[in-house]
């Protein structure tokens, strides 16, 4: 897997905290960045571009005067998510509520990240949803919108705890337990922060970070606790499930879509 996704993920952090953008969506040619027209500054833009580790190519362009709020909700659509045994239903408020699923999540869709429209999201939603979850402590690392973990915590998890490195994410991330009636233990920070025991870690991050920083998850699971992993393709499963055997983990189960990979290891009773 090529770091492209890292980079990505690292210029959302840097035109959302450092800079005045305020939406982001993902496309099959890169990244799509909004900001408003009074806030827009083509030095600071051209600097922080310049200064990134990676080439980047941009254009800048006014965008017609609409109602954008009307125009997000025609474009971004609710995602049932299947998996073995029911539905999850995850929407918007502005997306009709449904009663023939079992979980319903409203997540407001200030980024196009954790919103379950990409696979990994979708796995991941379908592992949680399988597992027994009721009365576990559930860490979910680099938690974005908390779309995981309020999803633990509507299945009858005793704590959960969302950590995220972006600030943008953990805002997005408190309006969204708030909006679902979940209390999630949330706080910015990254796995060097890590203290307690979990019984079911959830990470959906990339290759390059989950390889860094798998020991830091495995140091607070207990025997017998699980470690869901997500955000890479399924050529990088073997590395990935190597590193995890180095650390007393053994690979059970893994879930397959669109050429990516969910993971499902448990670390051993000794």
């Amino acid at each position: 897997m090529d770091d492209t996704g890292v980079f990505r993920d690292l210029l959302v952090d840097t035109l959302g905290n450092e800079g005045p953008y305020e939406s982001f969506v993902e496309t099959p040619d890169g990244l799509k960045a909004y900001v408003r027209t009074q806030q827009y500054d083509p030095d600071w833009l051209a600097a922080a571009v310049q200064a990134f580790p990676v080439p980047v190519r941009y254009k800048a362009a006014e965008m017609e005067d609409r109602n954008w709020n009307e125009e997000w909700e025609r474009q971004h659509q609710a995602v049932l998510v299947g998996y073995d045994g029911g539905s999850v239903w995850v929407r918007a408020p502005f997306h009709p509520h449904r009663s023939d699923v079992d979980y319903e999540l409203i997540i407001e869709p200030k980024m196009s990240f954790g919103t379950a429209h990409h696979p990994t999201t979708a796995m991941m939603l379908a592992y949680v949803a399988e597992l027994p979850v009721a009365g576990r402590r559930v860490l979910d690392m680099g938690c974005g919108t908390a779309v995981l973990g309020i999803l633990a915590k509507l299945r009858g998890a005793a704590y959960v705890e969302g950590v995220d490195v972006d600030e943008w994410a953990y805002r997005n991330a408190l309006e969204n337990a708030a909006a679902n009636g979940v209390e999630l233990a949330l706080r910015l920070g990254d796995a060097t922060s890590l203290t307690g025991s979990f019984d079911l870690v959830i990470a959906n991050i990339n290759r390059n970070i989950l390889q860094a920083d798998m020991a830091r998850y495995v140091s607070v699971m207990p025997p017998g606790a699980t470690l869901l992993l997500s955000g890479f393709y399924e050529a990088d499963e073997g590395a990935l499930i190597a590193r995890a055997n180095e650390l007393g983990l053994t690979f059970k189960d893994k879930k397959c879509r669109e050429g990516w990979s969910a993971l499902r290891l448990e670390k051993t009773d000794h």
